[in-house]
């Protein structure tokens, strides 16, 4: 009777777990792909983002640059403290409008973008310390230029080709 039993049942407990396994793989492979799909799905979504993220941020460099800063600040009878602290400001506010861009950039692109921030400031503050604060903002801006041709590549140049380079393996 044991016999009996045991001829229905193993017969049955084999197609049974062929059946779970062939299953299981299935589904499986299945969920691969609809996983596979979704990734792709968002890189055709964020690689456009990221893209433009990439463009903001140079736009930001190029629009901290010194050269670009004192162009758009310099008026003809402001003082070195009146350019000075109008630098800051603009630096400051287009860093903050900025900011969530680091989302969509690497970590060491974000970490390049704010180090060129900082180093442009302290150019700035540097080039300040010589000049009386009550002179005219020729001062600043000569001393300015001059440390800039001194140094040959400004820190937003060095991070806009940072952004370039890498732009150019990723994409």
């Amino acid at each position: 009777m044991v016999l009996e039993i045991l001829k229905i049942t193993i017969p049955g407990l084999i197609v049974f777990f062929t059946a779970y396994f062939v299953l299981k793989q299935v589904l499986k492979k299945e969920t691969d792909m609809r996983k596979a799909e979704i990734v792709l799905q968002n890189k055709r979504i964020i690689t456009p983002i990221r893209l433009q993220a990439y463009e903001r941020i140079i736009l930001f460099l190029e629009r901290i640059s010194p050269n670009s800063v004192i162009i758009r600040l310099q008026t003809p009878n402001m003082t070195v403290q009146q350019l000075h602290k109008e630098m800051l400001i603009l630096i400051r506010s287009e860093f903050e409008h900025n900011l969530s861009q680091q989302l969509y950039l690497s970590i060491d692109a974000w970490e390049m973008v704010r180090n060129a921030k900082e180093k442009t400031i302290q150019l700035v503050h540097l080039c300040l310390e010589d000049i009386d604060s009550n002179a005219n903002a020729l001062k600043l801006s000569q001393a300015i230029f001059e440390k800039l041709i001194e140094i040959e590549t400004s820190p937003t140049q060095e991070a806009i080709n940072f952004l370039k380079k890498e732009i150019g393996v990723l994409y």
